[in-house]
């Protein structure tokens, strides 16, 4: 019978995976704090509202509620920069991946008045920290699963879970 196959950790990742988790994530996080703190401002949400036929004077409750996810989501994207440590914590897998997977879910969220409103406000450039961190977090959470699944078939990375698995075999 075969040994069980380990779980999905960033440990057993290979370490250019680690690498982009870990350098996506600065990226992400300074980008979140970007959109959360700059781009969408007063200004801009009511500005969206406007456009969207939304009552404009509930802009400042929305914006509040607005920055205290966007704060969890600087959070978590700083935990994933953990990856770039030599020896990342085994659980840090499925938070990273859960972070990147909800926040690419803002590429289909964000209302189209707020693309609007924030290239109104700042042109192109703000739309460019929603479109790095949302965007980008859909194609690192799919280079992640993939990653998982390639990391998975070859099996243990590191020599010591090798040697255990090898250990483990002649025992048997």
């Amino acid at each position: 019978m075969p040994p069980p196959r380990p779980l999905a950790t960033i440990r057993t990742m290979d370490d250019g995976l680690r690498r982009l988790t870990g350098i996506a994530s600065i990226i992400f996080t300074i980008g979140t704090a970007l959109h959360a703190f700059v781009v969408v401002n007063h200004h801009t949400l009511t500005l969206m509202m406007v456009k969207a036929n939304a009552d404009p004077a509930t802009a400042g409750q929305f914006l509040t509620t607005f920055r205290v996810v966007g704060c969890l989501y600087i959070a978590g994207n700083a935990l994933g920069v953990l990856a770039l440590l030599k020896s990342p914590p085994r659980w840090l897998f499925w938070p990273v991946l859960a972070v990147n997977v909800t926040q690419a879910a803002g590429v289909f969220m964000v209302p189209p008045e707020m693309w609007a409103a924030a290239r109104e406000e700042f042109g192109l450039v703000g739309m460019l920290p929603s479109l790095v961190t949302d965007g980008g977090a859909l194609v690192l959470a799919v280079i992640l699963v993939v990653g998982r699944g390639l990391s998975m078939r070859k099996g243990p990375s590191s020599g010591a879970e090798r040697a255990l698995r090898h250990t483990k075999s002649e025992i048997r």
